[in-house]
Parts: structure tokens; sequence; C-alpha cells
């Protein structure tokens, strides 16, 4: 017997195991994974032996014993302090958690690690992906570790460093003018045509059991407590969601007390459907129009799973801030001067961390976590 089922994040559609699931098909929103048993606390014990990746975490993971996963060693990522900031802003701690140190850069290795492991057990033939940048780069290198064939769509706006990274792995790149709705019209009309198998966020249920890993992973770094609050540069939303569902399971494991970890969302005002969802109080978001910013992975205009980061960001306590591109870039470059190699997004959190402070959303002397989801490097064209 299987040990996961999948069921509607909306609705009350349920099924098993299936292979290369999609959205629900009764109301197209996206399916999440449900285990018939969670591991009881006896098994933390169990993880002593274990390498430090992500797949460490297997029994919360959905891979079955003997089943062996397309890995590139992807997660264990490092937690780093910036003691400056925390004395500025009076607040007890502050970490980064740096994701640029991934396989291919970005927290996306977690993701398409486990969507493609998934994807190549059940026999997908190809596969496909529209990309704001770093998911197409981690699709091409985890097809190519596995043989499978890829079919990126990116924006012709997408630094052309990652563009590059993208051909590298040898993943016939497409490019669209538009943003990245556009370029999933094309993914879904690919799909449709040649059988290639749509790894699109949240059109299949395996990314977020992937992204899943930063919260298993954050809260074993941190003792198996959670911060007061994690600062989340937002796009798609699969790591706010998958880290809210994990926090979850871990509490219901028995491996965390209850959780009490604010979540809170970080976008760009030249692209910010969250904030505005929240602060209208609304149950979905809506799409934004003409959406224009630096930070690439925050250009989505449009996220299939808004509903289930507004629920998050709710049910947690949190919040959602929009940021200006001159602030936010402004960040990027005080993370350089600590050491850390971040991407726009990465400095949108410090940014948004700033508004969260003077607004009330954090207080003084809490434990933060900030997340740089990708690296730097990969947005230098020079």
């Amino acid at each position: 017997m299987t040990k996961w089922s999948l069921s509607c994040s909306d609705c009350e559609y349920e099924t098993g195991a299936e292979k290369l699931a999609g959205v629900c098909p009764d109301c197209g929103l996206p399916l999440l994974v449900r285990y018939a048993e969670l591991p009881t606390s006896a098994g933390m014990n169990r993880l002593a032996n274990r390498p430090w990746d992500m797949w460490r975490y297997t029994e919360f993971l959905p891979i079955e014993n003997g089943e062996i996963p397309v890995s590139l060693g992807e997660g264990a990522t490092p937690l780093v302090r910036i003691p400056d900031l925390e004395d500025e802003l009076e607040l007890e701690r502050i970490w980064v958690k740096d994701e640029s140190q991934n396989p291919t850069g970005s927290f996306k290795s977690r993701g398409m690690a486990a969507a493609i492991t998934r994807a190549s057990l059940d026999g997908a033939p190809s596969l496909v992906v529209p990309t704001a940048g770093n998911a197409g780069v981690a699709l091409a290198a985890y097809g190519a570790r596995c043989g499978l064939a890829t079919k990126v769509f990116a924006p012709t706006t997408t630094p052309a460093r990652i563009l590059g990274q993208i051909r590298l792995f040898g993943a016939d790149l497409e490019l669209i003018e538009g943003h990245i709705g556009d370029c999933g019209k094309a993914a879904r009309a690919f799909s449709l045509e040649t059988g290639a198998f749509d790894v699109s966020t949240l059109k299949e249920p395996f990314r977020i059991e992937g992204k899943k890993t930063l919260g298993l992973e954050l809260a074993e770094q941190l003792g198996w407590t959670l911060p007061d609050s994690i600062v989340y540069p937002t796009g798609g939303g699969t790591g706010l969601i998958g880290m809210w569902k994990a926090f979850d399971e871990l509490a219901k494991s028995g491996w965390i007390g209850s959780n009490q970890v604010k979540l809170h969302s970080v976008q760009s005002t030249g692209c910010a459907p969250v904030p505005r969802a929240m602060s209208e109080g609304a149950d979905a978001v809506t799409a934004w129009e003409n959406p224009k910013t630096v930070a690439a992975g925050l250009r989505v205009p449009a996220p299939l799973g808004g509903r289930l980061m507004l629920r998050a960001l709710r049910e947690t306590g949190g919040s959602a801030v929009a940021v200006e591109d001159s602030a936010l870039t402004q960040e990027q470059r005080f993370l350089g001067k600590k050491g850390v190699d971040a991407a726009p997004e990465g400095g949108a959190t410090v940014a948004g961390l700033r508004h969260l402070r003077a607004s009330g959303g954090v207080s003084k002397g809490e434990k933060v976590v900030l997340f740089n989801t990708g690296a730097g490097w990969l947005y230098d064209a020079d």
C-alpha cells in the first residue's frame, strides 16, 4: 500500500497515489499529498546516521522504500546570522537561510528533485515547465540527471546567465514575449501536443513536498524549535505553502511543539497580487496587470496557489508586504557586504523585514528567518 494519497486543496476531491497527477479534476485547483501515517517523535533518532541532504526526511516525503531519488545533493543549506541588522532592528536573532548554495543555485532544486523523482519513477516520457528563471535551470539539471528530455519556456526578459545555465544542462529552451503566465500557456499547449509531463508550479503535487524540506530542515537546524517570524519572497508560493505544510506535519508528529511561527510574504510593488488580496480581505488572488520587477522570481501575476498562500498567512498570524525595486536591490547589496550572494528576491526579504518592524508586523525581540531563495550571480549578465 502506498504511504500517501492526494486530496484537493479546496474541494472534497480525494484519490489514491495517482501516477503523473495534475490538478484537481473537479475544480482545477492544486492537489496536496496526504500521508496515511506520519512518523512518531521516536523517528527523530533515525536522522543521526543519515546524510545531510533533503532526503534525510524520507518519512515526510513521497518516496517508497527501495526507490532511489533523482538527486544532486540538494538541501543542507546554511543559516547565516546578521548581527548588525539584529542590533539595528532590535531583534534577538536574524538568520538568512541561504538557498543559493543548492546544486542549481536556488531553492528550486528541492522542488524539482521531488517532482522529477516521482515523474521519472511514474513513467513520464519527457518534461516541460514555464519559468521566471530558476525553475527552468532546476528542471534542466534534474531532467539531465535522470535522462529525461526537457522543454523550458522562459520570458525574453529572463536574466542571460539563467538562460545560459538552462542551455548548459541541455534543455530545449524557447523564449516567449511576455511574463510567466504567457509561458504557462505555451507549456500547457506543448504538454497537450506532445505528452510531456507539465511540472509547472502547483500543476502537480510533488514540488510542494520538496519545498516542504525548507521547513523540516529549518526546524532541525534550530533544535526542533521555530523562529517567531519567517519572511519569504513569494512568487508562485510553493516554498511558503510547503513550509506551512511542514510545520503542521512536524507538530502532528510530535517533532516540534505547537506551531507559533508567523509567515510573512514579500513581493515587489510592481507585482503584488498577494499583498493586495490580503489588504482587501479577499479569499483569492486576482491577476496583477502589467507586472514589472527586477526580481524575476517575484514576477508571477496570477499564482495558482493564491488561495493556499492567503490561508497560510492568515492562519499563522502573518502578513504580506510589497517593497520597491530600489529598496530590494539596495538590500541585495547589503547582504552581499555580509558575504551572502543574494538574488534580488533575497534582498526583498530584508526590505520586507524593515517594513514589518516599522508597521509592527514583527515585534522587538523576535527571532526571524529571512530566505535568500537564489544566487545573485545568476542575475549578473555582465
